[in-house]
């Protein structure tokens, strides 16, 4: 099969979802505007009566809002590893996975930008913090550097989706409304596939590859800032920037194996999405997993031997202690089960490998959680602990970030093909040109002199 009969194939398998809305689409987008519209009451209850609808307090002023997003922020680490770097590396196999990884970023990023804002308990006055806001203040470069890297992550998702909007421009097989042919003719510029219209893409993609890597790095260097430069018993760390970078690509990879699966299953494509592409990831997996618990138990070592100021009393509350629970299954759940599923060949099934993906960014936002609340919950006087517990509010408005995630995926799938099509395309005329070079002739023997 030749690459125009490949494309042909690809063209229908990934362009049948896009021409119609099955009873199951509607349900399931039905449910997650549901749970997004009862999340946006639940914030505006809260905008109207303040945080005191909230389990925060004057001890613990951050709970799950922060804990979501030091999450978010986290998953929106692969797309900029699998899509970048794999692209900058020249590896083929990422081939099908680069528009799943920069649309989790985009998802991810989107609830994450929304975090601070809901963590306010004003917030009608989001703006001080860019008017009056001090330069050395770890929460300030927070609220610049996320709008920049969803900035960023936007360009460099709209960029490579030029030649597949053009195709659904120019393509008559496919029957759109005129608002959708609109869409796909301003996401098309005017693209027609010259060889200086692909020069200017690769050379436009090429400096945003380049770009958003230290975006990245630098988003989640922050976030881990806004602990780490706080005098703070569990917050005391010199190694949370480079501990959050690798934690947001264990569960970054494990949100990009989830979300592979369930569009392979939905979309059936088992053609492209082959378990090569899942056990690759599992290797990723694996190695950022055993590079996390690496950082992990250097984080420990170091609190328990020297067991500063306080760091007696967190130690013992999240060993045996109220978050006992959340710290064990954390551990052996979200990290250590995965990392041995990931790192063994015969376990490296497909079924395993999404469940432990699930259990890993399960045991990930507990993480989250056991850094931000029982370090705030030590006292800092000796008296009384600090208790927190999520209220309805709370828990309704984390649902419904989760939810927003889920419904921006779901309603992009709907608009734009989920494999890149062009891409595909251009590694099968890569691998076709290839084999059409004659190997090059040996040297001429010479004849023996007589």
């Amino acid at each position: 099969m030749n690459a125009s009969e490949r494309q042909q194939r690809l063209e229908e398998r990934v362009l049948a979802p896009l021409t119609g809305f099955s009873q199951t689409w509607f349900i399931w987008t039905g449910c997650l505007i549901a749970l997004s519209v009862l999340g946006f009451i639940a914030y505006a209850y809260q905008v109207r009566d303040g945080l005191a609808v909230t389990g925060m307090g004057d001890d613990v002023i951050w709970g799950v809002y922060i804990s979501n997003f030091v999450f978010f922020s986290g998953l929106s680490m692969a797309g900029t590893f699998i899509s970048a770097i794999l692209r900058l590396t020249g590896a083929e196999w990422r081939r099908p996975l680069t528009r799943f990884s920069e649309l989790t970023t985009v998802a991810a990023l989107s609830m994450c930008a929304l975090m601070p804002a809901i963590d306010m308990g004003r917030p009608d006055r989001l703006w001080h913090l860019l008017v009056y806001g001090r330069l050395e203040s770890p929460l300030l470069w927070d609220i610049l550097v996320i709008p920049t890297y969803l900035a960023a992550s936007l360009i460099y998702l709209f960029l490579f989706l030029i030649p597949d909007s053009a195709l659904l421009r120019d393509r008559t097989g496919v029957r759109v409304s005129g608002a959708r042919h609109r869409l796909y003719s301003i996401f098309g510029v005017r693209w027609r596939g010259l060889p200086e219209q692909r020069r200017r893409l690769e050379l436009g993609g090429t400096i945003m590859m380049l770009m958003i890597i230290p975006l990245g790095v630098a988003t989640h260097s922050v976030v881990s800032w806004i602990f780490g430069l706080t005098f703070r018993a569990g917050w005391n760390s010199t190694i949370f920037a480079p501990y959050f970078a690798v934690g947001a690509l264990y569960s970054g990879t494990a949100m990009l194996i989830t979300v592979m699966f369930i569009f392979r299953r939905v979309y059936h494509l088992e053609e492209y999405l082959t378990e090569k592409h899942f056990q690759y990831l599992a290797i990723l997996l694996a190695a950022f997993g055993i590079i996390y618990l690496y950082f992990t138990f250097a984080e420990y070592l170091t609190v328990t031997y020297k067991l500063e100021g306080g760091e007696d009393l967190l130690l013992g509350e999240l060993f045996f202690g109220r978050y006992a629970p959340l710290v064990w299954f954390g551990f052996f759940g979200g990290q250590l089960l995965p990392v041995v599923i990931a790192a063994i060949p015969k376990t490296r099934t497909i079924p395993l490998l999404v469940t432990v993906s699930v259990l890993a960014n399960i045991g990930m936002w507990i993480k989250r959680f056991v850094i931000v609340v029982p370090s705030l919950s030590l006292p800092l006087m000796p008296y009384a602990w600090g208790v927190y517990t999520p209220t309805a509010a709370e828990i309704f408005i984390t649902i419904a970030s989760f939810a927003g995630f889920a419904l921006l995926i779901t309603i992009f799938a709907k608009l734009f093909p989920i494999i890149s099509i062009w891409e595909m395309t251009e590694g099968w005329e890569e691998e076709h040109s290839a084999a059409e070079v004659p190997p090059a002739m040996p040297p001429a023997q010479l004849a023996p002199q007589g």
